[in-house]
Order: structure tokens, then C-alpha cells, then sequence
């Protein structure tokens, strides 16, 4: 408390006991008792408001022990159930929660990982991927600011995301691997990685790359095979010795059907080998007859053309050609969708081409469109001209149906660049992003798709989409969400189907450890989105003919069922909607492939090093004796007093209040009762 605020405390008490004294005592003819306690009631009324008047704040100071946090990160992942340590695990998390040492020093919080991270102990070892990099991203985020040394028990076997060894570098806490598993080694053949594309054309060769890698001492021979419909399509010898343990198969295969091929690749296994699964991989090429030929038509130089390149080129059905105007009207019949940039005057025989041919088209406006041709060059929309820019936001559009929008993170997007002003359509347009300025949402669209005269087009009124791809990346460690949304664009616009009342987005062929979700989209009968429809798929096994039926659950904009975990095999099926003559129907393929069963050992040589670089230690699960200990005397997790200093004003203090309420009403029934009133 300030010097100041005491010594008006002292002269609030001197001018209240004066005040008293002279109303009671100087100017009352009585002196007697009742008096006296009249004037002692008026001080502390007098005293406390002048109190609650002056405000004065005291300081609280509270100390208390704040104990550091033990993190147990638990892989949950199908492969530690492989290695057969998942009754081990199990007996070690019950020892550490009954451990009274770790009780008493640490807060125990219990983790499991496998595709994601999730705050439980429940362990079902089911998981058919781990990725232990988005684990640490998610846990130095939560132990950011504060003590938590971890507790990492799994096999080290990570079959997706970055490589965890790196990713740690941010985490700043000091990590302890229990390695589920020994360094006894096997010897083992194995396919370490095959590569190979997802689509073929019709007609073409596609390329396969297969690594084989060998573990073991001495030499041997064996054979590598690819077949399909148990015909051998591929073989040649293959010799390992000690110092030669890998090989690098480069071939290819012709694609003479159109559909989806299946084929085995294998490396014969030799006698007694322990894991033979790891010997096999399936995959499967989607043969095409045609390919989807996108135009990007530009007269400038800008980074958007190279984003929208590559997100269209992501997929290996369709390819995109940077061409000027002039290049596009001389091979504009090669295109099923232009993708028109920044347009100015220069692209007018460009615009009549299009419109000769019935080609769908994207304008892509910004700093550098001329509106003023391009006002004249359509009548589908018009912008108001005002020679001025402004950056826009995007704000995603819930209720948008033409196609199904997902996993993009448009409110994190940075703004586009375009001309201020407003865009008036002429045409009824379906909007996937609006316009907000300063947060504020101006209901303008900012892209919005549209269909006359059987095409279709779109507008992006803004410039700089290649700040979306890239924060895309930085968001979600993956271009591909962003890729998956630009790709739904062009096959929408690509595409001169006509509108139907049920669509279905499904892939021809799934690897068996990959997430199998199909999503679809139903429509009442005036094209509208139907919240309430019943939609239900039947699955049939082609080889059992044994069928399910499982429904769809409504999903922001669509429906979406999860076909996860079904068994590998070809099936058919067909969606339906209950109560309409509605359906769609299809084949699907599933491929026999478990990711986490290609392991025979823990990465020990990683989970050591680790240990090193974050300056923790490394256990196995059979040798866990001193675990307890090394954690318990490391001066680095002590238990911290700290204190807690809270300054509460005097106006807060309730009872004061009570004070004054009480003695006033006392020196009002004193004066009543002695008819001093």
C-alpha cells in the first residue's frame, strides 16, 4: 500500500471521529452512554464510506507447489500388436499409475498416438497408421510453457507424416523411449518401398520402381515377380550378399485394358523366414483412355499460374498447358477448360473461340485485368469500374452444392487482391467463398461458380491464390487439401454432365491402410440440398456375394459413410435414397495391404538417438527397472514453490458494505427509541 493511501486513511478516521464527536458529544446537551454509542455507530459509517470512497488495495500473496507434468505417449498402432508387446505395454502403464514415486512428483498424463493424438489410456492397438511427428507437433503446443518430460513407448515404426526424428527438434522437452521390441535381428527379405503411378493411359507403358532390401549375413538368390490374375507378367533373379543388401528394380508394364489392374508384386521369400507378409505388396493402376487438358490462358508472368499448375497437375488424370491468347485460339479444340488470367483486350478472339466451341471456362481477376474489356468481352457479370484495389478475405459458403468442399481451411487463408468496387451478376451463380473486408462480411462473392447454355464457369475475383496453396501447406503440413479443392474445380468445370439429383464421390481402387470414405450429395427435385434425406449404401463382396447395407450421416454440405477397416477385396455397390427413385451405383476395389505388419523390429538405432538429442534416456519394455529412479532424482523435474500475488481493491470487500448498512440502521432504531427522531 502506497504512502499516500495511509495517510489518507489516518485523515478519513480524523475527520470521521471529529464529525461524531461534534454532532453526539459538542453540540448534545446529553452526555450519557447512549450518546457515546450514537457517536461511535456515526464513526464507522462516516469512516467506511470515507474508506470505500478512498479505494484502497491490499496485496494477497498465496504460495503453493506446482508439480511437473510426466506426459506417457503410447503408440496404439496395429504394428506393436504384430510385434506381440501389447500385453507388455498394458502391465507397464498399470506399474506407472500404481507407482506412489511418480504420483508424488509428477502430474501423469496418459496419451495415444497412431494416425492422430488423443487424450486417453484406452489402448485397442488398432490403429492402421502412426504418425508420431504430428504427435510431438500436437503436444508442444499443449506443453509449451511448461515442465514435461515424456514418456514415449512405442516400436519407433512410423508409416506416415514427417520423419519424427527431426520433427522433435521444436519440442523442448526431454523425451524417454520404452522400445517395444529387442535388437535381436532376423534375416529377412523385404520390398522396402514400390513405386509405381495411380493412372495409366490407355495404349502407353507405365513405369514401376521397386526397392528390395535384404537383412541378414552371407549370400542368397532368389526371385522377384509381378503377377497379375495369376499370371506372371514380370521376373528376373535377384542375388544379395552381406555388403550388396539392397536392390533397385526399374521396369514397366503395358496398359492394353481400360479399368482398374490389379497386381502382386513379390520377392520370393527363403526357408524359415519370420515375416513373410513384408514379401508381398499389392497394388493396382487405373487404366484411362482419355485425359482431361486444361488451358491456362495468360498474357503475364505470375505465381498463381504456377500453383494452379501444379494443384491441377497433382492428379495424374489431367494437365495443364500455360499458353497465350494467341497459342489458345490456334488449339483451342484441345481443351476441355480454359482457365483464363488476368484477361484484358488482347484476349478477345480468345473469348469468341471459347464461346464458338462451348468451352467451359474459369476468369481469374485481379491488379491486372482490364474490366473494362472484360465487361465487353461477357455479359455474364459486370464490375463496377473504380479504378481502385482493396484486399479481400475469404468466407466460405456452408450451403454451396455443386460439389463437396472439405478439409480447407478458407478462414485461415491470407487475402486476394482485386478491384474494389461491386460485381453484379446476370445469371443465378452458386457462391463458394464470400467477401469480408475488416472482418466484416459484404456479401459479395468473392469465387462463385455458375451454368448457362450448357457450360459451365467460374469467377475468383482476386489475385494471389498462390498464398492459399502455400498456407495450405503451412496449415496442414500437406498440399494436398488444397490440390483435392482445385481439382473438384476443374473436374466440376471440366465436366459437361448434366445435373443429377444424387452424386457419389468414390476413388476406383483403395490401399487396405487407407481411411474409405465415400461422400455424396442428394438434391430435392428443384436442385436444392436436402438436409433430410435417408441415403444407405449396399456393399456386396464380388467373391461371397455376401452384401451389407450401412447409412450415411449428414455431413456439413453432403453425407459421408466410413468404409473403413472392411476386408480387401472388389465390391459393387449402390446408393440409394429412401422413399425416392433415386440411386447410384458402382465397383470399388480394396486392396490387401497392411502398412503397420512390414516391421519385424523396433527402430532402436532412432529411438536412441532420439534419447540423445532431447537429453533423456532410453529403456527397452523388458528392462524398466530404473526408469522410476531416473526420473524421480532428475533435478531438472523438481517440484517448484511458486507464489500467487492478487491485488483486491477494498470496494470489493462485500462486508464493508454490511458495515455500514448495520450501523446505520442501529443509530436509526437508537434515535427512534429514544425519540431523538
Amino acid at each position: 500500500m502506497q504512502e499516500s493511501t495511509i495517510i489518507y486513511i489516518i485523515l478519513s478516521g480524523i475527520i470521521a471521529l471529529l464529525l461524531a464527536l461534534f454532532q453526539y458529544i459538542y453540540k448534545s446537551k446529553s452526555k450519557s452512554n447512549s450518546h457515546k454509542f450514537l457517536a461511535v455507530l456515526r464513526f464507522v459509517t462516516l469512516f467506511a464510506i470515507l474508506l470505500l470512497l478512498i479505494n484502497p488495495k491490499f496485496e494477497q500473496t498465496t504460495y503453493y507447489n506446482e508439480k511437473p507434468t510426466l506426459v506417457v505417449a503410447i503408440d496404439n498402432s496395429e504394428s506393436v500388436r504384430y510385434l506381440n508387446q501389447n500385453n507388455n505395454t498394458n502391465e507397464l502403464i498399470e506399474r506407472l499409475k500404481a507407482n506412489d514415486s511418480l504420483n508424488e512428483n509428477f502430474n501423469l498424463e496418459f496419451y495415444t498416438f497412431g494416425k492422430t493424438l488423443a487424450k486417453t489410456d484406452s489402448l485397442s492397438y488398432s490403429d492402421r497408421q502412426s504418425n508420431m511427428a504430428l504427435a510431438f507437433d500436437r503436444l508442444s503446443e499443449i506443453y509449451s510453457n511448461s515442465v514435461a518430460p515424456t514418456l514415449l513407448i512405442t516400436d519407433g515404426n512410423q508409416t506416415y507424416g514427417n520423419d519424427y526424428e527431426f520433427s522433435t527438434n521444436k519440442y523442448k522437452q526431454a523425451i524417454y523411449p520404452i522400445i517395444l521390441g529387442d535388437t535381436t535381428q532376423f534375416i529377412d527379405l523385404k520390398i522396402q518401398q514400390l513405386n509405381v503411378n495411380k493412372y495409366a493411359y490407355l495404349k502407353n507403358r507405365f513405369p514401376i520402381e521397386a526397392i528390395l532390401v535384404y537383412s541378414g549375413e552371407g549370400s542368397l538368390s532368389t526371385t522377384f515377380n509381378i503377377t497379375s490374375e495369376n499370371t506372371v507378367v514380370y521376373s528376373q533373379n535377384i542375388n544379395f550378399t552381406a555388403t550388396s543388401t539392397s536392390k533397385v528394380i526399374n521396369l514397366t508394364l503395358p496398359a492394353n485394358r481400360a479399368g482398374v489392374s490389379s497386381y502382386k508384386a513379390e520377392i520370393v521369400p527363403i526357408e524359415n523366414e519370420k515375416n513373410k507378409v513384408n514379401n508381398i505388396k499389392n497394388f493396382a493402376v487405373e487404366v484411362i483412355d482419355q485425359k482431361t487438358n486444361v488451358a491456362i490462358v495468360s498474357d503475364i508472368l505470375h505465381p498463381d499460374i504456377g500453383a494452379l499448375k501444379k494443384s491441377i497437375e497433382s492428379n495424374e488424370q489431367r494437365q495443364a498447358t500455360l499458353v497465350t491468347p494467341e497459342e489458345f485460339v490456334s488449339n483451342a479444340g484441345d481443351y476441355q477448360l480454359a482457365i483464363v488470367y488476368q484477361p484484358n483486350m488482347k484476349f478477345k478472339q480468345a473469348f469468341d473461340e471459347i464461346n464458338r466451341l462451348k468451352i467451359n471456362k474459369w476468369v481469374i481477376a485481379g491488379t491486372k485485368t482490364s474490366w473494362n474489356a472484360l465487361n465487353a468481352l461477357q455479359s455474364n457479370y459486370k464490375q463496377t469500374i473504380t479504378n481502385q484495389t482493396e484486399d479481400f478475405l475469404p468466407e466460405l459458403n456452408l450451403n454451396y452444392t455443386p460439389f463437396i468442399i472439405e478439409n480447407v481451411s478458407f478462414d485461415e487463408f491470407p487475402p486476394l487482391r482485386s478491384e474494389y468496387g461491386e460485381t453484379e451478376f446476370n445469371l443465378p451463380i452458386q457462391t463458394i467463398c464470400y467477401k469480408t473486408v475488416n472482418g466484416i462480411a459484404i456479401g459479395e462473392p468473392l469465387l462463385a461458380t455458375f451454368e448457362i447454355n450448357e457450360t459451365r464457369e467460374a469467377l475468383l475475383n482476386g489475385e494471389g491464390i498462390w498464398k492459399w496453396r502455400a498456407q495450405s501447406f503451412l496449415e496442414q503440413k500437406s498440399f494436398e487439401p488444397f490440390d483435392n479443392f482445385i481439382g473438384k474445380m476443374v473436374q466440376y468445370l471440366s465436366s459437361k454432365q448434366r445435373r443429377t439429383r444424387l452424386n457419389v464421390e468414390y476413388e476406383s481402387f483403395y490401399n487396405g491402410n487407407e481411411d474409405l470414405k465415400i461422400n455424396a450429395q442428394y438434391f430435392n427435385k428443384n436442385y436444392e440440398f436436402d438436409t433430410s434425406g435417408n441415403l444407405n449404401i449396399t456393399l456386396k463382396d464380388k467373391e461371397t456375394n455376401n452384401s451389407r447395407t450401412l447409412p450415411f450421416v449428414l455431413k456439413n454440405n453432403g453425407y459421408q459413410v466410413d468404409l473403413s477397416g472392411i476386408p480387401a477385396g472388389e465390391y459393387s455397390f449402390t446408393v440409394s435414397v429412401t422413399g425416392e427413385n433415386v440411386s447410384q451405383s458402382g465397383e470399388l476395389k480394396i486392396l490387401d495391404y497392411n502398412v503397420e505388419q512390414q516391421f519385424l523390429n523396433a527402430d532402436v538405432a532412432k529411438l536412441e538417438r532420439l534419447a540423445a538429442s532431447t537429453k533423456g534416456n532410453s529403456f527397452f519394455i523388458d528392462n524398466t527397472s530404473s526408469l522410476v529412479k531416473t526420473l524421480t532424482s532428475d533435478t531438472r523435474f523438481a517440484t517448484l514453490q511458486k507464489s500467487s500475488k492478487n491485488v483486491v481493491p477494498l470496494i470489493d470487500w462485500k462486508y464493508l458494505l454490511a458495515v455500514i448498512v448495520l450501523s446505520l440502521t442501529a443509530e436509526w432504531f437508537i434515535r427512534k427509541y429514544n425519540g431523538l427522531i
